[in-house]
C-alpha cells in the first residue's frame, strides 16, 4: 500500500489538524505498513472541542431543537451509515485487521441502533408526584447533562460509538468522542456522516490522540458532565482519577474473562459452534470473548475433539478477502503478550491442544487459534484477559463446582451456558456473576437490550431504552396552586 491517507479531526464543525502539527501513524496490522497519518491532539485542541460542545449545548441550535428534531438527525445518520457500510467497514478492516465481512456487517447493523434512539428521542418523560402537602403540584422533568466525553477502544468501535452517542444525543447532550490511538480512521470517517446528517457544528466533535495528553485533558475538563469509557482497567483507574477534577458522572466497560459453560446434556454441535464464535470470532479481540471454557467431564473429550478439529481448519489470512475466517491481531503488543502468557501457562502445567504459535508464510500480526487444557483453576491464564484467539479449558464434575469456578474471577462482563435443561439454565443464569448471560447462544446484541459488567468489568449499562435516562438528570419542580399568600414563616402551624 503506497498511498498514505492524511486525516483531520472534527472540532466545532471544522476539519483541523493538531494545533502543533503533530501526527502519528496508522499501521495496517495485516501487512505492518503505515497507511494513514492521524493528528495527535494537544490539550488546547481538546479544550477547543469541549468548549465547542458546551456552546452547542447551551446556546447553539441544538439547544433550541425539539426532541423530535433531534430524532430526525439521528435517523438521517442511521440511513447514511447503512449506505456507507461498505466503505466504513473497509477502512476499519485496514486499520484494525478485523474481518471485512464483520466490519461491513457491523457498520450496517449499527444503523439500527441510531434508528432505535431516533425513535426514543421524544419518549423521555418525567412524572407527577402525589405529594403529601395541600395546594402544591410537584413534577419532575428530565434534563440532559451537558457535554459527554465518549472514549472507545479500537475494537468494535462503530458499535461502541452507537451505544454511547446514540442515547446521549437523543437525550439532548453534546459529545466529544475520542478515537483510539491504535485505530482512529473509521471514527474520523464517521464524522463526515455526522456532518452530512445535519447535526449543527459542535454537537459531535471527534479528536484523536493518546491517553496523555488527549484522554487526560478530556476526562478532567471542567465542562465535561459525563464520561462513558470502554477500555482496560489501568486506563479506567486514570479516568476515575481525572474525573475528580470535574465530578463528572462515569460509566466503565472494562472487558472480561467470560466463562463458557457446557453441560453433558447440551447440543454438542451448537455448543462447539458457539465456543468457536465466542473465542475465535474477531480473532478473540472482543470484550465478551468466551475465553474460559468449562466442560462437564462426560462430554469433554468429544467436545475437544470436535473443537480442535475445527480450530485447525480455520483459514487465517488477509481480512479483506471473503474466504478468510480469521485475521490478524491489531497490535504487536497484543501478540507479544499472548506469546508470553501461553508460554507461562505451559510452564504451569497447561497442555497445548492446538495452535500456540505464529502461522508460517504470513507477514503481520497473525497468531494461530489456540486451545490450552488447564489442570487447575489457579493458572494465571485462567483470569488474564489476552484479547486474542486463546482459549483456556477446564473440566468440571457438577453444577455446584462450575458455579464456583465461573465466579472465581475479578471480571464479570459476560457468560455463556449450554444445557437443554431449562430449570438448570435459569439456576445458572442467576448464579453466575456477570452482567450478560447467554443461554444456548453467544455474542447476540440488540439496541433494545442493555449490556455492561460487574466487579472488575466495570459499572453502568449501555444500549436499551434506559440508557437515555442515564444521560439525563431529574429536576423536581414545585408549583403552589393556591391563590392565598404564603404564611408568615415565623408562625408555625
Amino acid at each position: 500500500m503506497t498511498n498514505i491517507r492524511d486525516y483531520r479531526m472534527l472540532i466545532d464543525g471544522e476539519w483541523v489538524g493538531a494545533s502543533d502539527g503533530a501526527l502519528f501513524d496508522g499501521v495496517n496490522p495485516a501487512t505492518g505498513e503505515v497507511w494513514s497519518r492521524v493528528p495527535e491532539a494537544t490539550t488546547q485542541d481538546v479544550d477547543k472541542a469541549v468548549r465547542a460542545a458546551h456552546r452547542a449545548f447551551t446556546t447553539g441550535p441544538w439547544a433550541m431543537m425539539t426532541p423530535t428534531e433531534r430524532g430526525r438527525c439521528l435517523r438521517r445518520l442511521a440511513d447514511l451509515l447503512a449506505e456507507e457500510s461498505e466503505d466504513l467497514g473497509r477502512t476499519e478492516t485496514i486499520d484494525t485487521g478485523k474481518m471485512l465481512k464483520e466490519t461491513r456487517w457491523q457498520a450496517k447493523y449499527i444503523a439500527e441502533f441510531f434508528q432505535f434512539y431516533a425513535g426514543c428521542a421524544d419518549k423521555i418523560s418525567g412524572e407527577t408526584l402525589p405529594i403529601d402537602k395541600p395546594d402544591l403540584f410537584v413534577f419532575t422533568d428530565r434534563e440532559p447533562l451537558g457535554v459527554v466525553a465518549a472514549i472507545v477502544p479500537w475494537n468494535s468501535q462503530l458499535f461502541l460509538v452507537a451505544v454511547k452517542i446514540g442515547p446521549a444525543l437523543a437525550a439532548g447532550n453534546t459529545v466529544v468522542l475520542k478515537a483510539s490511538e491504535h485505530a482512529s480512521a473509521a471514527m474520523l470517517d464517521f464524522g463526515r456522516l455526522v456532518e452530512e446528517a445535519g447535526f449543527p457544528p459542535g454537537v459531535v466533535n471527534i479528536v484523536s490522540g493518546h491517553g496523555d495528553p488527549c484522554g487526560k485533558a478530556l476526562t478532567s475538563h471542567p465542562l465535561v458532565a459525563r464520561i462513558s469509557f470502554t477500555g482496560g482497567p489501568g486506563a479506567a483507574r486514570q479516568v476515575l482519577y481525572n474525573s475528580a477534577e470535574n465530578f463528572a458522572e462515569v460509566s466503565l466497560e472494562l472487558g472480561g474473562k467470560s466463562p463458557f459453560i457446557v453441560f453433558d446434556d447440551a447440543n454438542i454441535e451448537s455448543a462447539v459452534n458457539g465456543s468457536i464464535a465466542g473465542i475465535f470470532g474477531a480473532t478473540g479481540q472482543s470484550c465478551v470473548a468466551g475465553s474460559r471454557l468449562y466442560l462437564q467431564e462426560a462430554i469433554a473429550d468429544e467436545f475437544l475433539d470436535k473443537m480442535t478439529s475445527m480450530a485447525r481448519e480455520i483459514r487465517i489470512g488477509d481480512p479483506l478477502l471473503e474466504e478468510t475466517q480469521m485475521g490478524p491481531l491489531c497490535t504487536t503488543g497484543q501478540m507479544e503478550k499472548i506469546e508470553r502468557e501461553v508460554a507461562h501457562a505451559q510452564s504451569e502445567g497447561g497442555q497445548l491442544l492446538c495452535g500456540g504459535k505464529r502461522p508460517q508464510g504470513l507477514e503481520g500480526n497473525y497468531y494461530e487459534p489456540t486451545i490450552i487444557a488447564c489442570p487447575r483453576q489457579d493458572l494465571r491464564i485462567m483470569d488474564t484477559e489476552l484479547f486474542g484467539p486463546v482459549l483456556s479449558v477446564l473440566r468440571f464434575k457438577d453444577e455446584e463446582e462450575v458455579i464456583a469456578l465461573a465466579n472465581d474471577t475479578v471480571h464479570g462482563l459476560a457468560a455463556g451456558i449450554f444445557t437443554q435443561d431449562s430449570a438448570r439454565s435459569l439456576r445458572m443464569a442467576k448464579a453466575v456473576r456477570a452482567g450478560i448471560v447467554w443461554v444456548n447462544t453467544y455474542r447476540a446484541v440488540s439496541p433494545i437490550a442493555e449490556f455492561g459488567g460487574i466487579k472488575g468489568s466495570g459499572y453502568g449499562r449501555e444500549s436499551g431504552f434506559q440508557a437515555m435516562y442515564d444521560y439525563t438528570r431529574p429536576k423536581t419542580i414545585w408549583m403552589n396552586t393556591s391563590n392565598e399568600p404564603m404564611s408568615n414563616p415565623f408562625v408555625m402551624r
